[in-house]
């Protein structure tokens, strides 16, 4: 008996086993399959957008691009804007897909690039409005650490015929935080970037901030490494018109957000182009009436006129 006892749990437990490591594999496979979902089949950029950025972690594989990566990401982007609807080879080998669409808000046609999902080639995605010549770079450098900061980002595009859209690709802290963008010159994103300032584009980059470190201000406004020029300058007086406490980096201090350090504002400064570096409130960015408002005096800014 005592035997048998041990042959009916040696087997009970086999079946166990088998059934955990039937459900490891089915959740594994789960996990796969949500890290990557496809677009939305409507069309929606919204849930492009969303789905892009929800799968973004500060665990995810990230590697930088190596320095012949970084030279075929600059000519193969900038075929992609010159050329028009165009997939560039030197994209699709390092492993982004192009596709084009019209935005279901908004009529548009647009050219999106999408770097590779679930692999350490987490360059970003990137937004081109087809429907006027390209004008505006709005930037999201910090995608799912500054809280919907993508969201600003994508209303922003919808509102600016010709405007490009970078977001990058991984978090921030993603490989000890080598993925940060805004401070690491050997990323796509910092090519696109400074591909479009060298062509006098205009930056918008935008960040996020906690209520408790800025208390007496909604949003910190700065030309980086540059000279706050008429555009800025325009940008802050549309945002204090609008009842927004705004902190003035060119003629106050505003503790560590005023974006010194950012890359793409260096590369801006060197290449005379207008930089400028919004910090909004959490605050700020949790309401969606505030954000079409942050939105809207940026568009009566007109930040493409010198």
């Amino acid at each position: 008996m005592v035997i048998s006892r041990k042959r009916m749990l040696l087997s009970v437990t086999s079946v166990v086993v088998a059934l955990a490591l039937v459900l490891t594999i089915v959740l594994v496979l789960g996990d796969d399959e949500a890290s990557a979902p496809a677009p939305a089949p409507d069309g929606s950029l919204g849930s492009v957008v969303a789905e892009f950025t929800a799968a973004l972690s500060a665990e995810q594989d990230y590697r930088s691009p190596k320095a012949d990566e970084r030279r075929k990401a600059a000519d193969g982007f900038a075929a992609l804007v010159d050329a028009g609807r165009t997939a560039p080879a030197d994209l699709e080998k390092l492993g982004f897909s192009v596709k084009d669409g019209v935005d279901a808000d908004t009529g548009r046609p647009y050219t999106i690039a999408t770097n590779e999902s679930g692999t350490e080639r987490a360059w970003g995605m990137y937004l081109i409005d087809r429907s006027a010549p390209p004008s505006l770079v709005i930037e999201v450098p910090h995608p799912a650490s500054d809280l919907r900061t993508e969201l600003f980002g994508l209303d922003y595009f919808r509102q600016v015929p010709g405007a490009v859209l970078l977001i990058a690709g991984a978090h921030r802290k993603a490989d000890d935080g080598r993925a940060d963008v805004a401070h690491e010159v050997d990323s796509v994103f910092h090519v696109v970037a400074s591909l479009l300032a060298g062509r006098g584009m205009t930056q918008v980059q935008l960040h996020g901030f906690d209520d408790q470190n800025m208390p007496d201000d909604d949003i910190v406004l700065s030309a980086g490494a540059s000279v706050a020029g008429d555009p800025v300058r325009r940008a802050a007086d549309r945002l204090a018109g609008g009842e927004f406490a705004v902190c003035r980096a060119w003629t106050s201090s505003c503790g560590a957000l005023e974006g010194m350090k950012n890359v793409q504002g260096r590369a801006a400064a060197e290449e005379g182009t207008a930089f400028l570096h919004v910090e909004m409130s959490r605050t700020v960015r949790d309401s969606a009436p505030a954000r079409a408002a942050v939105v809207r005096a940026l568009i009566e800014a007109d930040l493409r006129k010198a």
